[in-house]
C-alpha cells in the first residue's frame, strides 16, 4: 500500500480508539460502570458494534486502555518537567506542584471503577516509574547540598508520593500549594 494510504488507515485507527476511549469514560462517569454495555459505546461513538469489537473485547478493556493513556500523559508531562531547564531545587518544585495538581484532579466515580483502573502490571510499573522519577530528582538536588541526607532519596521520593495524594481531598489551589511548601519543607535537612 502506498505510504500516505497507510498513514489515513492509521490516522482512522487513531480517531476510532480515540472516540471509543473518551464516549465509553463519558458513559461510565455519568451512568456507571454496571450500566454501561458495548451497544451503547458503539452507538454514541458512531460506528458499529462488529466495529468496536475489532477494537476492544470489552467495557473493561476500553477503560483500562484509557486509564494507560492518561498514566503516560501525566508520566509525560512530569518527565518533561524534570528534564527541563533550571536548577534541580526548582525543577523539584514544579514536578512536586504538577504531581500535587494531578492528585487534586484525580476522580474515578466509585470504588468499583477505582478498582478496576488501579490493578495489574501497568499500573505498578507506572509507579516505579515515578517513584524512579522522583528518585533521579531528588539524587540530584542531593548533590547541592540541600536535601535531608539521613533518608535514602528512594525513601524520600516515597514519602513525596504518598503526602501529595492528600492533594485528592484539598478544595482549592491555595491548599495544593501549602501541601508542597509541607512537603518540601520535609525535604530539607534537620537543623
Amino acid at each position: 500500500m502506498p505510504k500516505l494510504w497507510n498513514q489515513t488507515i492509521e490516522a482512522h485507527r487513531r480517531e476510532v480508539r480515540d472516540a471509543v476511549l473518551h464516549t465509553t469514560w463519558a458513559l461510565v462517569t455519568e451512568h456507571g460502570l454496571a450500566s454501561v454495555t458495548m451497544s451503547q459505546i458503539a452507538e454514541k461513538a458512531g460506528i458499529g458494534r462488529a466495529t468496536l469489537y475489532k477494537y476492544f473485547p470489552d467495557v473493561e478493556t476500553i477503560l483500562v486502555t484509557w486509564h494507560q493513556r492518561h498514566i503516560d500523559s501525566h508520566l509525560e508531562h512530569l518527565t518533561e518537567l524534570r528534564d527541563r531547564p533550571g536548577s534541580p531545587v526548582q525543577r523539584l518544585e514544579a514536578v512536586l506542584e504538577a504531581y500535587a495538581f494531578i492528585s487534586q484532579h484525580r476522580t474515578h466515580h466509585g470504588a468499583e471503577l477505582a478498582a478496576l483502573l488501579h490493578q495489574g502490571e501497568p499500573v505498578l510499573q507506572a509507579q516505579e516509574k515515578l517513584v524512579d522519577l522522583f528518585r533521579d530528582l531528588l539524587t540530584e538536588v542531593a548533590e547541592t547540598g540541600t536535601l535531608r541526607d539521613d533518608v535514602a532519596p528512594d525513601e524520600l521520593a516515597r514519602y513525596c508520593l504518598h503526602a501529595l495524594t492528600a492533594a485528592s481531598g484539598l478544595p482549592s489551589k491555595a491548599a495544593v500549594h501549602r501541601l508542597v511548601t509541607v512537603t518540601l519543607a520535609g525535604l530539607r535537612p534537620p537543623r
